[in-house]
């Protein structure tokens, strides 16, 4: 299968993360539309963080049974483990660091200003313009989904490169399905966004796309870098980055449903969004990845 295919492959793919971007436009969703809406991102991020995980666990699995069987050494082991810990610990400490800064800055503006022209928990970007915390919560969710697709590219391109059309096609159907849901947890935050004296504040198309292009551009890019070549080292470091973010993210996002107080759409939230995880991935898995 030639490049330009395997590239058009991993377009798509990564696309149909658009599919879930209308839920962000909802203008005044009922408040328990939102709770629920916030726990199912909450859903499809934990089971991208098994989904993530499993895969990075894997080669020092492999590794440790070889060692266990006399058929290996303890060199892969070292080494793929402690790419597994700087991965997940720079994805979670770095959006840490990421934050910690947004806040400092939002607050340095704060004291520049009267105080009746800042609101509490907006940001302001490079370009003057204020984000509040939603859209701060849904640019993390981006990119830690975006470190998953990468990974995600790696395998069409991989799977295309071998000339294995069936496989490619069954992967490319099975991610696109996934990153429609994923596309929905990146605007979940977004739906009904108020600002403090109750108006709506409905991100643009513009913001929307950007947030599709950091979530699903990397399985374009991987899908080309697979292509050419693969590195077993990369995709761990990429899948444990994307662990490390969406670790943090759901935890931003369990306190801001958990001030909801309404336990039964959390559980119900959760539910749906685990669901969908496993259900978009058992199509990856039935092409018998």
């Amino acid at each position: 299968m030639t490049l330009s295919t395997t590239l058009l492959l991993g377009l798509i793919a990564g696309g149909a993360i658009v599919i879930g971007l209308p839920i962000g436009r909802l203008k005044r969703p009922a408040p328990q539309l939102r709770i629920t809406l916030s726990a199912s991102a909450v859903g499809v991020l934990l089971f991208l963080f098994w989904d993530v995980m499993s895969a990075a666990w894997e080669p020092i699995d492999s590794a440790l049974a070889a060692v266990h069987e006399g058929d290996g050494s303890a060199g892969p082991i070292v080494g793929y483990g402690a790419l597994f810990v700087a991965g997940l610990s720079l994805g979670l400490l770095g959006l840490v660091a990421f934050d910690r800064h947004a806040s400092r800055s939002s607050l340095g503006d704060q004291r520049s200003q009267a105080p009746s022209t800042f609101q509490e928990g907006d940001t302001k970007t490079a370009t003057g313009v204020r984000w509040s915390t939603a859209k701060q919560l849904s640019l993390m969710i981006a990119v830690g989904i975006g470190l998953h697709n990468f990974a995600e590219g790696l395998a069409i391109g991989q799977a295309a490169a071998s000339d294995e059309i069936a496989l490619a096609t069954v992967l490319v159907i099975g991610f696109a399905l996934h990153n429609a849901t994923e596309g929905f947890g990146i605007v979940a935050p977004l739906a009904g966004d108020l600002s403090e004296d109750g108006q709506t504040q409905m991100p643009s198309w513009r913001f929307l796309l950007t947030m599709a292009a950091i979530g699903g551009g990397p399985t374009f890019v991987g899908a080309g870098i697979g292509h050419s070549f693969t590195s077993e080292p990369v995709s761990v470091a990429f899948l444990t980055l994307a662990a490390g973010s969406i670790v943090y993210v759901i935890a931003q996002l369990l306190g801001v449903v958990a001030k909801a107080k309404r336990s039964d759409l959390v559980a119900l939230g959760l539910l749906m969004g685990i669901l969908a995880g496993f259900i978009t991935d058992g199509i990856v898995i039935a092409g018998g990845v």
